[in-house]
């Protein structure tokens, strides 16, 4: 079996995402995807990944993985990881259609059937358009309108109470907020002020007086806020029994994401923002993290995503794979959960997962009771949905 085609797809619904098909002569089609800078990536998949890949063994997936390293991009979340991870994905899901197999399977079974779910609580339109600037600015939260009953970003913000008690009915074990990155844009992450911080402790207030202990509760940072900042956040959350401080800081300094982690009873939770096996191994050796979080669309694909949750292992670190990106990371996200031993909980955006999702890809995870379950179908076990190519903002390039 031969590649004979790189093919990527964007639409302008949803700029942030890149679909990679890679096409084989033997009528194969693997898909991957990776988010942000979509533009950016497809040039290097085309630049170079075609390079690499045309005229090769599909099934070849730890040679190719070595040989798109590259001189630069080596070990971060940048544009050449990015199309890599891409690229990685798309390459399992043809192993497993040619082998008939769900990848879970080929990575080696699954440890369990099922895994439970946090969800967090953005809304429909949360990410769908490019950030002017750093992560996503407060005009980016989508929140103007709302668009069916999963509106979580407005629901946090304003209704905690009753949105705390609507994830406690539908068997959700997490609920993940972020009230504080609108302080952090006003000062740079320098400085908030004790009437801010009270605001921001508002939905943790109304959360615990609402379901008590039934809901864990994630705190995003973002990595908005300096570390002298993020250690004020966290001992003022503290008192309402957080799960996890996720991405407090910058993941530039490990030495003082430990001085964090030291700083707070408190799990401390990192981070989608690196790439690579390498990156992480740092923060495990200096034990600046109890929770490990990638994106396998981010850092590397399937491949370096089960390498970093064997990793993890070593150290006796659990990992929950990342969302809030796409549909198809979604999907690999959950073949990972099921099947690493040290895999605890997923993260899901029920905003998405009951919208958008749904119109971009044929099949998606099952959830039910609070926990989800793999698609079991040959390799991803799900595809592009056929009407994505008949959009009137759709962008395809090939290179044969």
């Amino acid at each position: 079996m031969k590649i004979i085609k790189l093919e990527t797809v964007q639409i302008e619904e949803f700029p942030n995402l890149c679909f990679v098909l890679i096409h084989t002569d033997e009528d194969l089609v693997g898909l991957g995807e990776t988010y942000f800078h979509s533009s950016a990536v497809a040039d290097w998949i085309h630049e170079t990944g075609a390079l690499a890949l045309l005229g090769n063994n599909p099934l070849e997936i730890e040679k190719h993985w070595n040989s798109l390293v590259g001189f630069i991009g080596s070990r971060s979340t940048g544009v050449e990881n990015r199309g890599r991870s891409a690229i990685d994905t798309a390459l399992w899901d043809i192993f497993g259609q040619a082998t008939g197999v769900p990848i879970y399977q080929l990575l080696g079974g699954a440890v369990r059937p099922d895994v439970p779910i946090y969800n967090t609580c953005a809304g429909y339109q949360y990410t769908r358009k490019r950030p002017s600037h750093g992560h996503l600015p407060v005009e980016n939260w989508g929140t103007e309108a709302a668009q069916g009953p999963y509106e979580d970003l407005e629901g946090f913000l304003h209704r905690a109470d009753e949105l705390a008690h609507s994830l406690v009915a539908e068997g959700y074990a997490g609920m993940k907020i972020w009230p504080f990155d609108p302080f952090a844009q006003g000062t740079g992450g320098h400085y908030i002020t004790t009437e801010d911080l009270k605001k921001g402790l508002e939905p943790f207030e109304k959360i615990r007086a609402a379901v008590g202990d039934k809901i864990e509760i994630m705190v995003e940072m973002h990595s908005q806020w300096d570390l002298r900042a993020a250690k004020q956040i966290a001992h003022a959350v503290d008192q309402f029994r957080p799960f996890w401080f996720e991405d407090p800081i910058r993941m530039d300094n490990i030495s003082a994401l430990k001085n964090f982690a030291e700083s707070t009873p408190t799990a401390t939770a990192a981070s989608e923002t690196l790439g690579t096996r390498w990156a992480y191994r740092e923060i495990m050796e200096q034990a600046a993290a109890d929770v490990i979080i990638f994106d396998p669309s981010w850092t590397g694909g399937i491949s370096e995503a089960r390498r970093i949750g064997n990793l993890a292992q070593a150290y006796e670190l659990p990992v929950a794979p990342h969302d809030c990106v796409g549909p198809v990371t979604f999907c690999a996200d959950v073949h990972l959960s099921v099947h690493l031993p040290n895999g605890f909980i997923q993260e899901v955006v029920r905003a998405f997962y009951t919208s958008w999702y749904r119109e971009l890809v044929t099949n998606l995870p099952e959830i039910k009771d609070g926990r989800i379950y793999p698609l079991t179908g040959p390799g991803l076990g799900t595809a592009l949905n056929p009407a994505v190519f008949s959009r009137s903002d759709i962008t395809r390039r090939v290179s044969k």
